[in-house]
């Protein structure tokens, strides 16, 4: 939260100036903000979809072309949501510790409890679950693994997975027949192929950033060494 200088809150560092009344409620206001802004909101909204979009997809047996419509605009607002939140935070500031831990839940929870749902429908078959949620998670924990080192930014490749994974599973999610169904197919196959390159990408990356991150801290800590060996090397030419 950005500090209010005392001179603009009515402290002591400013003559003449009156004091803020109810400063304490006023920076509650401003800590509730931060929590409860429109980024964050949206997120929230793809959480609470996830159930919604469960009971939809699997209503009345699973396979009622009218559930599964609603299930699909369901689906659909979750990733128009996913889509409009981080640019928000981003774009005005609105970042918080929640938004950071909650909108990748988000995105993952939406988008597991479609692939398990459509596979266990029969509609999907269980490796390509497997392999968009494996990549999913070993990219999270490839994330914790090198996140002392920094951070891995999202490259143009994992857009258009992401992209191409809620395109596919919304064709999947609506109950097509005859050409539609054949090309979702084969857009489920380009998701699956950008997923498993941007997955190897993401692996290349964060072995080169540990590799580069090791070898600063090692020279960091020689350096370190060496001035701790001879901290002051002058003062005995001096003498």
């Amino acid at each position: 939260m950005t500090q209010v200088p005392a001179s603009a809150a009515g402290g002591s560092g400013a003559h003449g100036a009156k004091p803020v009344r109810g400063g304490k409620l006023g920076a509650a206001a401003v800590d509730q903000a931060s929590l409860w802004n429109v980024a964050n909101l949206l997120t929230m909204v793809r959480l609470l979809l996830v159930p919604g979009f469960v009971m939809l997809l699997l209503g009345n047996g699973g396979y009622d072309p009218a559930w599964r419509s609603f299930a699909w605009a369901a689906f659909a607002i979750a990733m128009i949501t996913d889509l409009f939140d981080g640019h928000l935070a981003r774009t005005y500031n609105l970042v918080t510790d929640f938004g950071k831990i909650a909108d990748p839940i988000a995105d993952k929870a939406i988008m597991g409890a479609a692939l398990i749902c459509l596979s266990w429908l029969g509609d999907l078959p269980w490796w390509v679950t497997g392999v968009i949620l494996g990549r999913e998670l070993g990219i999270t924990l490839l994330r914790f693994w090198v996140i002392r080192y920094g951070v891995i930014p999202a490259s143009r490749g994992g857009k258009m997975k992401t992209l191409a994974q809620g395109t596919a599973v919304g064709m999947y999610v609506l109950a097509l027949t005859g050409p539609l169904a054949t090309l979702r197919f084969w857009v489920m196959g380009v998701a699956v192929v950008l997923t498993v390159v941007t997955g190897l990408d993401y692996v290349k990356q964060a072995v080169v950033l540990r590799r580069q991150g090791m070898a600063a801290s090692a020279a960091a800590s020689a350096d370190a060494a060496r001035e701790e060996a001879d901290p002051e090397p002058e003062r005995g030419a001096a003498k």
